[in-house]
């Protein structure tokens, strides 16, 4: 039994080596090629050197996607793409309307009497 007990630490090591680390990776793996399946234009994206855009156009026979970065456009490998975002609420919003932005003004150039006064 002696003589088998290291080959038994090794075939329990590999094992868990498989469980901890392989197989977490494959499934993460697994995950990030469904979710460049189902990208599509508008949808916000990061790419791996943390480049915030949103995608333009998407060429899946020469895996090219066309990204709009504030009206540059730039085009990546599709594996390039790191995850998918869902917008802020600030970029889903629409602008305010005048009205409001000149009900603000008022408040903003009372506050600076008041500060000039102190």
């Amino acid at each position: 039994m002696g003589q088998y007990a290291g080959i038994i630490v090794i075939i329990v090591l590999f094992a868990l080596m498989y469980f901890f680390m392989i197989r977490p990776q494959k499934q993460q793996q697994q995950k990030h090629q469904e979710t460049l399946k189902t990208l599509k234009k508008g949808d916000h994206v990061v790419t791996i050197g943390r480049l915030h855009g949103v995608i333009d156009q998407i060429n899946r026979d020469r895996g090219l996607v066309t990204i709009d970065c504030d009206g540059v456009y730039l085009d990546f490998d599709l594996n390039a793409i790191a995850n998918v975002e869902q917008p802020t609420a600030a970029q889903s919003a629409p602008a305010q309307p005048k009205a409001d932005a000149a009900s603000a003004q008022p408040e903003a150039s009372q506050t600076n009497d008041e500060q000039d006064q102190k």
